[in-house]
């Protein structure tokens, strides 16, 4: 007997021609250059200036604004460089910062060929309860883990 998982977690890959040191580095410490400035919640509306994953476990994960507010968006739960990084994804379906909620979204760097193949899950939606469905809707769409993954590729040659 399987158990379904409601709502499924959002699975998505790429391929990058970087090794996977080099590409577990371009993806965390270089977020500001590859992760899509329409993809802010900073509630002072200030551009991003920067997005910080802080390279530890319990190390904060957020963006910073040209006006220097700092919005929270989790944490790192998994350092595993440079082969596997976990976030907790503390945003609800609002896109609003919550300390009190977690899913999780695990990366992946596995070699291949001359690169490296990145799987990105992001998992325990159904802790967001009844907004569960509406942001895996969000996150699955066209402009969600997709497009921040391919704008990734693009960055990493």
């Amino acid at each position: 007997m399987s158990q379904t998982i409601d709502p499924a977690p959002v699975r998505k890959s790429v391929q990058v021609k970087a090794a996977p040191a080099r590409a577990f580095d371009l993806f965390t410490s270089g977020m500001s250059r590859w992760w899509l400035k329409s993809h802010s919640i900073n509630p002072t509306k200030s551009p991003t200036k920067e997005i910080v994953v802080e390279p530890r476990i319990d190390g904060r994960w957020m963006e910073r604004g040209e006006d220097g507010s700092e919005c929270q968006w989790g944490k790192v739960l998994v350092w595993e460089p440079p082969m596997r990084l976990v976030l907790a994804w503390q945003i609800n379906a609002q896109f609003q910062f919550d300390p009190a909620l977690v899913t999780e979204v695990e990366i992946r760097f596995t070699p291949d060929g001359t690169g490296t193949r990145i799987d990105l899950e992001h998992r325990h939606l159904e802790r967001l309860g009844d907004q569960a469905e509406t942001l895996r809707q969000m996150v699955d769409s066209p402009n969600g883990w997709g497009a921040l993954l391919e704008s990734f590729s693009q960055y990493a040659v």
